[in-house]
This record gives C-alpha cells, sequence and structure tokens, in this order.
C-alpha cells in the first residue's frame, strides 16, 4: 500500500511539473507570437509630414519634385492640397494646417502677407516674409479642342469672334489668377466681359485644371490656361500672351508664420530652388527663378 502511495505521490509530482513546465511554455510561446503580431500589425510611424498648398497648375511638376525630396529625406511625408490660389489663401486664413504656400500670382500672397509691399489690404500676417522668394514664371497662352473646330488662329482673331458672338471662350473666375490674367486680356481688347458672359460667349472655370478640362473635352471652342496646363494636358496652343497683354505670370512662395513643421518648410522651399527640382518644373514649360 505504502509503495503504491508512494508511487500516486511521485506521479503526481510529476504531472504538476510536466503541466507546469507545459503552460510555461505555452504562455512564453503565446507571449513570443504576440509580440511577434504587434511588431508585424504596426506600421512604421512617419517622422514628419509637410503640408503644402499650391496653385492647381503645379500639380504634376510639384508632385515629382515632391517623390525627389520624400526620397532624399527619409521618413517624412508630403501632403498636397493643390487648387485655385484664391480657395487656398481662404483657406490658410481661415486657419488650415498649412507648412508651405505657392501662389499662381502675386496677389493671393500679398493678401497674407504683412511684409508685402503692397496689397495687404486686409492687414494679415500669416506669411514669413523672410524666406518668401519668386520660384517660377509660366505664361497664359491660348488653347483649342482637337481639330480647331472654330479655326481660331490666335488672341487676335478668337477676339473678333467674340465680338460675333461665334465662339465660346473657356476661361477662370475672378477670384483665380488664370481668370484675373484673362480679364487684363479682355481690357487689352476692350472686350466687356459682362456683356459676353451675358450672350453666352464665355464659360468659367473654379481653377485653371476645370478650364483645361473645358478645352481637352470640347465643352468650349477655346480657352485661356497657362503654358504648363497645357503642355501637361497634350493641348494645341495658337498664341500665347504677351506681358503687355496681362504682366507677368511669376509664382511666390514662402512657408507660413503658423506652419506646423517651420524646419521642414524652410528645407523644402531649399530643395525647390536646386536643379533637380528646376528640371521637373522645366518639363512642362515653367521657367524656373531661384537658385539655391
Amino acid at each position: 500500500m505504502a509503495g503504491s502511495g508512494i508511487t500516486r505521490r511521485s506521479f503526481v509530482s510529476a504531472a504538476v511539473a510536466a503541466a507546469g513546465l507545459g503552460l510555461a511554455a505555452c504562455g512564453s510561446a503565446q507571449s513570443q507570437t504576440q509580440s511577434t503580431s504587434s511588431t508585424a500589425a504596426g506600421p512604421t510611424p512617419t517622422a514628419k509630414t509637410l503640408t503644402v498648398f499650391a496653385a492647381a497648375s503645379l500639380t504634376e511638376s510639384l508632385t515629382e519634385a515632391g517623390e525627389l525630396f520624400k526620397a532624399a529625406n527619409d521618413g517624412v511625408g508630403i501632403s498636397f492640397n493643390f487648387d485655385s490660389s484664391g480657395t487656398l489663401k481662404t483657406q490658410i486664413q481661415e486657419g488650415a494646417d498649412c507648412d508651405v504656400f505657392i501662389s499662381a500670382g502675386q496677389k493671393q500672397m500679398n493678401q497674407l502677407d504683412a511684409g508685402a509691399a503692397s496689397g495687404n489690404s486686409e492687414g494679415l500676417d500669416l506669411i514669413n516674409h523672410d524666406i518668401r522668394f519668386d520660384i517660377l514664371e509660366n505664361k497664359v497662352t491660348l488653347c483649342v479642342p482637337e481639330g480647331n473646330p472654330k479655326a481660331i488662329q490666335g488672341f487676335d482673331d478668337m477676339v473678333q469672334k467674340l465680338r460675333a458672338h461665334d465662339i465660346l471662350l473657356g476661361m477662370g473666375n475672378s477670384d483665380v489668377p488664370v481668370g484675373q490674367y484673362t480679364q487684363k486680356i479682355l481690357a487689352y481688347y476692350n472686350l466687356d466681359e459682362t456683356e459676353l458672359a451675358g450672350a453666352g460667349c464665355i464659360t468659367y472655370g473654379t481653377n485653371v485644371k476645370e478650364v483645361t478640362s473645358q478645352v481637352f473635352e470640347a465643352a468650349v471652342d477655346c480657352g485661356v490656361i497657362y503654358k504648363t496646363d497645357a503642355t501637361s494636358a497634350n493641348l494645341t496652343m495658337v498664341d500665347e500672351a504677351t506681358e503687355e497683354m496681362c504682366g507677368r505670370v511669376v509664382y511666390p512662395a514662402a512657408a507660413t508664420k503658423n506652419a506646423p513643421q517651420p524646419e521642414l518648410a524652410a528645407s523644402f522651399l531649399d530643395f525647390l530652388k536646386t536643379k533637380d527640382a528646376g528640371d521637373c518644373f522645366e518639363k512642362v514649360g515653367f521657367a524656373p527663378l531661384a537658385e539655391a
């Protein structure tokens, strides 16, 4: 009996020990699995994200330049907001997070820049004037749909056909830089925009990409857009506006005073002055104005 009890106690002890080892091993394995799963499932966080507000006409070239900047700065992300400069100006004014602003005209930048020589009528002080610079120059062009159905030869011909109410012109709204340049062209030719719009000879777009689409889809007989957008969309350009007709088309760039990533913003602006970035801009017809 005693021998049997000893055997039983030995068996129970051995079983408990084995169970304990099994639980420990299972717990260790489970812990290792959980640790591995947690490591595998968790995404690598982006160290910093730069927020860039830029004129719609920069969509293709600035996106390409941004990829080069990210490749040279591991862990950096870029969030682009492309729209009309007027819309972007309003968003910044209303407190939207923005590190870098690149406008298609001086007007919208000046409205936010207390250091601007003119045009700061609202008294806004949202731009870091010390690192503001003119980055690019563009050209204003007259473009036609494929096949040029109305045989428009240039601005002079466009004017004659508009006066005859024979064509439909696509242009930007009055708060969009490309629309403001177009208004200057109409004034240069002494055309009455209000009368032409009332006669159904003008249709509007909220930014240059909308006007570009109108031309591309032949929804209009011609459209006034930037050379860069015409190049990117492979549209036919029949004329190019002179400085006398609408002034120079210069794009200013700057960091905002409330930039969430001020150092990264300054670094990105410096990069945009380099040849690598300049090549991206020149490819679509921009003329770089700044050097690193």
